[in-house]
Parts: C-alpha cells; structure tokens; sequence
C-alpha cells in the first residue's frame, strides 16, 4: 500500500489511519462506480462462463443502482466446476508446497495492492463503510500469507516419526499431510472477502483445488478475488467462481459425491442444513468445517473503566449495522455502574453517523436486504412490546435513505433474560442490556446460549483471567475500546468459536487451521540393516 509502512490497517487501527487511505478510496470508487452495470462471468477451469439466466447485484444503499450482472449458475455448471476442479486436483496436489505458496503469496499482494477498489466493492453491496471495506480486503491478503507461513514453518508437515526396535532391520516412520481433493467453499454476504478468500487460500496452500460459491447478495467482491488468483498465476480448474442460488447452485454442489470437504459460514440453521446434507448423500464421512453465527456478550464488572466499556460495546454492537456474527449483540453489568454505563452507551449510540458508507462522515451503512429490515421492524415491535427500547427501533425512509434499507442503531433495556431474544440471534443494530448482582450471575447468563463464538470483559487484570477461565467462547477480549467483541486478526486473534458457533474447534487465522484441510498420511518402510 505505497508509502505506508508503518501503519498496519487492522479492524483494531482502522480508526485513525493516514489520509492516503482516503484519497485512494476515493480514486478506487470512481472506478468502480463508471463500471455500473458490467456484466460478470462465472470463472470455470480458467474460462469465463456466463449462463442463460442473469440476475442483478443491487446495492442496498440505493437499490436503484445496479453495481453489475451476474450468471444464475445451473446444476451443469456444478458439475462443470467440479470436474474442473477434480482434474485439476492431479497436478495441483503434486506441485510442492514451495511452489504453491509462491503462488498464493503473489495473489495476497494483488489482492492488498488492490484493497482500495475491492473495498469499494464492498461498500457498495454489503454497506461497509470505508474501511472496514479495506479492512476487510486487507484481512484476506493477511489470512492467506498466514496460510502460506504456517505451511513453510511447519516444513510442509512432513515430519519424521520414531524408528521401530526391529532387530536385524531398519524401519523407518514418516508423517505427512496430505490435502483431500475438491474443496467448496460457501462464503457469507457480510465478510465476502475474507471467509472467501481466507477458506480458499488455506484449501490451496494446503494442496487442495477449489469452488468459491459467494453468497447471491455480494457476488462482486469474490469475483474480484478470482480475477487475482488468475493474475498470480494460480493453474486453471485450481480456483472455480460460481454464482446462483444455494437451493439450486449451491445444493447440486453440497451433493456431489466429488466434494472432499466443504467451508460454510452463515446461519446456524443453514449451516446444519449443510452438514447434514453432506454427511447423509455422501459416501463416506468428509471434512466439514462450519462457522455458524454468535450471540456475543460483554459482561462488564463494577470495578470496570466506564468509556473504555462504552466505546467497545458500541463500536462491536453497531459495526457493519450488527451484522457480524462476532457483534456484541448482549451486554451484561453488574449493578453498582449499570447506570452510567448504559447513559454513556445511549449518549454514544446518539452520535452514530448513518448513511451512505461510501461516505467518509457515515459510520453506519445500510441492512444487506429488504428481508433484513423486515426482520428488524419485527423484531423491534417484539422488543417494544417486552422490554424498554432506550434508543432507535426505527427505519429510516426519508431523503438519501429512501431507496435503500436503513435501520437506527437500538439499545433495549429490561428486557427479561428468558425472552427468546437475549437468546436468539438477530444479525442486526440490536443490542439488549441487562443488569446482575455479580459477576458469577453475568458468567451464567452469558454462557446460557447455543452459541460460543467471540466475548468482551471489563474490569481489573485479576477478574479478566478468573473471565477467560470461565467463559465458552473461541475469541475472547479483556478491556478492548477497540470493540468489545470484534476485531479478530490472523496471526493476532484467530477466529472461531465453540458450541453451536463452529464444527472444528479451530480459529482461523490460527496455528491449528490450515491443517483441517488436509489429512495424515503414514510411511513406514523396512529394509534389512
């Protein structure tokens, strides 16, 4: 990214960052924007395909935009892709690890060089702002690289294991990772970037070929990083790109018997839809590894630092309008600063920008689509009825918000902890506040959920690690201004949760998950000494 060496852009830093970030945003989305209405192909063993039925990409600031045409992919191009993907595996699986991570390495710098107009892409048709559009194409670079030097430390995990005590021979042990096949990859509308290019690089570092099946809301962002792939010199049939619905599309491809595993992040219910679909109609058991949503909390102590909770809660609840699985969708103080804490939440939440996120002012974009602002209205009528809404529950329709899909950012009090909604998932800028006595009470609450994917404290050093010690959840933050539950780095916070939040137990972006695609293979060969 030019001159900048020494800021990092992470979704901890992406507060403050030099103006050269904004310059070249603003340069990239002129770009972009003087491409409305392109149409884009699907991306089969190297070759652009289109289908006979189309469908538009409509950007949810202003649904009168149409940022581009894509193809309604078939069942035949499922299984084009997948014979691409299948015949390619030969070569690919061979090639060395050196080889293969040279490669992807090129692709991550395409990739950062071009975070600018890929963030673009983002604002325009998941409602990122500015740099959390960035953010998040500079995340997918940096999750590939990790995969890339977790595969060259780790000497391409090919290991030497103990000899056996034969007498009069020579038997020697070898353990090696070996990578499955076909890999479909299944990535979410809100982090197009990352959960597809981060699944994607991690399956072809480690040797395996791939399908990108993007969500049907946010088609552009992963196409973009096919057309990187193919700059860096990844082999044809290596990478596939297809676009279409998951009940046709994505259903012939979960159902192909050719698929060695599958990388889903969505919704809990479409998730296990998924794994049990791959399991029953497959032949045999195969690698499923399934991100699946949270219902994350903040559990504040009285002994905690009031604006460092306060600015943490608000920027996890309301980032990306709460439409990260990682949002802080639950806060949980104790009595002695429930007050305070939650008029300085308020007082904050007050002062959100919201509109365009294209625009440098705007904090807050809009919802992905109009089922989502249903969702809210019901959900706010619901919370209304049970609980004390302190701020928002309100969409927004007039003036710049009139064509697109534009919800208020909504605190909601007194809300009892049995109502299904401190439990539920809502995927919205819509955050429930309690209050309890102690902290062992908030620990209760806070685990009492499907759900275990990322959570916040605040409070002193000593009550953080008695915190960690007890909480069930993947990612974890202590006193965090940056976000109370968001923000996870590859290589600093890897990502991914427990329970009902994930299949594998593994974060991404960790020490542990570029091996969950690939599978030990044993040596042993004896000769006479």
């Amino acid at each position: 990214m030019g001159a900048q060496t020494k800021f990092k852009l992470t979704y901890g830093t992406m507060f403050n960052p030099p103006e050269e970030f904004h310059e070249r945003y603003e340069s990239e989305l002129a770009k972009l924007k003087s491409s409305f209405g392109k149409e884009y192909p699907m991306i089969i063993n190297g070759k652009d395909v289109k289908s006979k039925e189309k469908f538009e990409n409509r950007s949810p600031i202003d649904t009168n935009l149409v940022i581009g045409l894509f193809q309604k992919g078939t069942n035949e191009d499922a299984l084009a892709a997948v014979a691409a993907a299948k015949n390619a595996f030969k070569l690919w699986r061979s090639t060395p690890w050196q080889e293969r991570i040279k490669v992807l390495r090129k692709a991550a710098d395409l990739i950062e060089d071009r975070c600018y107009y890929i963030g673009a892409a983002m604002s325009l048709e998941v409602g990122k702002n500015r740099m959390e559009g960035i953010g998040d194409a500079v995340e997918t670079a940096d999750l590939i690289r990790y995969s890339c030097t977790q595969m060259e430390n780790n000497k391409g995990y090919d290991t030497q294991m103990g000899t056996d005590p034969f007498e009069g021979y020579l038997s020697t042990n070898k353990s090696v990772l070996r990578p499955y096949g076909v890999w479909l990859v299944i990535s979410p509308f809100n982090f197009p970037g990352a959960l597809t290019g981060g699944p994607a690089g991690a399956a072809m570092v480690a040797g395996n070929t791939v399908i990108m099946k993007p969500a049907t809301d946010t088609p552009l962002t992963p196409y973009l990083l096919a057309e990187a792939f193919r700059d860096a010199g990844v082999p044809d049939g290596v990478y596939n790109y297809v676009t279409g619905p998951g009940s046709t599309l994505g259903n012939a491809l979960v159902s192909h018997p050719d698929i060695a595993g599958v990388t889903f992040t969505g919704s809990f219910d479409v998730g296990m839809g998924i794994f049990r679909k791959f399991a029953n109609e497959g032949p045999y058991v195969r690698p499923t590894i399934l991100e699946l949503g949270g219902k994350n909390a903040a559990l504040v102590s009285r002994h905690a630092d009031i604006e460092m909770a306060a600015l943490g809660i608000v920027r996890s609840s309301f980032g990306l309008q709460g439409q990260k699985c990682s949002a802080c969708s639950r806060v949980i103080i104790e009595e002695p600063v429930y007050d305070a804490l939650v008029k300085r939440i308020v007082e904050l939440t007050n002062k959100l920008t919201i509109g365009d996120p294209t625009n440098r002012a705007n904090f807050m974009g809009p919802v992905i689509n109009k089922g989502a602002l249903k969702d809210y209205t019901d959900f706010v009528k619901e919370l209304e009825a049970d609980g004390n809404v302190l701020t928002g529950g309100k969409v927004l329709t007039e003036g710049e918000y009139a064509n697109g899909y534009f919800a208020s950012p909504t605190i909601v009090a007194d809300l009892p902890y049995e109502h299904r909604l401190w439990k539920h998932e809502m995927f919205l800028p819509i955050t429930t506040i309690g209050k309890v006595k102690n902290l062992e009470d908030g620990i209760k609450i806070s685990n009492d959920v499907l759900y275990g994917l990322t959570s916040g404290f605040y409070g002193t050093d000593e009550e953080a690690q008695w915190y960690f010690d007890h909480i069930e959840a993947g990612v974890n933050y202590a006193n965090r201004p940056q976000g109370a539950t968001t923000g996870a780095w590859p290589g600093f916070q890897p990502f991914g949760g427990w329970k009902g939040s994930g299949a594998s137990g593994k974060n991404a972006g960790g020490v542990h998950y570029l091996q969950l695609y690939m599978r030990e293979q044993i040596y042993n060969q004896v000769k006479k000494a």
